[in-house]
């Protein structure tokens, strides 16, 4: 039995009564996967680099507690991580906030948690990154700093992290590309992001190929926009006269 092609069906009216056709259903989903993939990376890179810099201190305590963090959020599957911070965290917390996030619009309770998750999980993979940035700087630099009289805040601050996240935006990229993917796996707990909603068009239209394939297209785009933006930043934050890229 051949499979019907209809393109036309993505201008359809949806089938729900709302003023949109399908296609509206599929933009939607793209600003979901956006915004939830821009704002997790920015939390991801803020862990990332905190806990990156707890990894490489003298004092053992923040090693052992950063250690800690990373053996537990990279080793928990990421869906499992999404079951707990959505379902079991309003359980945790005390009543009275866990009342008051339960009673917050679905829409904001599914993308709050999504970015919690994603933000979470992908900065335990970026500290590591960080810290193996920090360790393979010339120890020069940090005892030169310190013979210049600034504290060691002041010295990962002006002088390691820049280098650093400069060394690593390599796979700092690479982060940002595996987010955009992994925000697919969000619409387990109800946001409809972008493959969310292409699941959701199948259901009404029984047209999955047509769905799926502008997910695809749409999933590219994205992609390529992150690789041109993180190649843009790397070029304008370039040292005169280094050979880092």
């Amino acid at each position: 039995m051949g499979y019907s092609w209809n393109w036309r069906v993505l201008f359809q009216p949806v089938a729900t009564g709302e003023p949109e056709v399908y296609l509206d259903w599929l933009v939607s989903g793209l600003l979901n996967t956006v915004v939830l993939t821009v704002l997790a990376f920015m939390l991801a890179l803020a862990i990332g680099v905190a806990v990156g810099v707890m990894r490489t201190l003298p004092n053992r305590a923040a090693r052992a507690a950063a250690a800690i963090y990373v053996s537990i959020f990279r080793g928990v599957p990421l869906i499992v991580q999404f079951f707990i911070w959505f379902f079991a965290l309003p359980e945790w917390l005390p009543t009275a906030f866990g009342d008051w996030l339960k009673e917050l619009s679905p829409n904001v309770q599914f993308m709050s948690a999504s970015v919690l998750t994603l933000g979470v999980y992908t900065g335990s993979r970026i500290c590591e990154q960080v810290r193996a940035g920090l360790m393979a700087r010339p120890p020069g630099q940090l005892h030169a700093a310190l013979a210049l009289g600034l504290t060691r805040p002041q010295a990962y601050r002006h002088v390691l992290l820049p280098m650093t996240l400069r060394t690593i935006a390599g796979p700092l990229t690479s982060e940002f590309l595996i987010i955009s993917k992994n925000s697919a796996v969000a619409s387990t707990i109800g946001l409809l992001e972008l493959s969310g909603q292409a699941r959701q068009l199948v259901d009404y239209t029984a047209q999955p190929y047509e769905s799926f394939i502008c997910v695809t297209l749409a999933y590219v785009a994205l992609n390529f926009v992150i690789l041109w933006g993180m190649g843009w930043l790397r070029r304008l934050n370039t040292v005169p006269g280094s050979m880092e890229t």
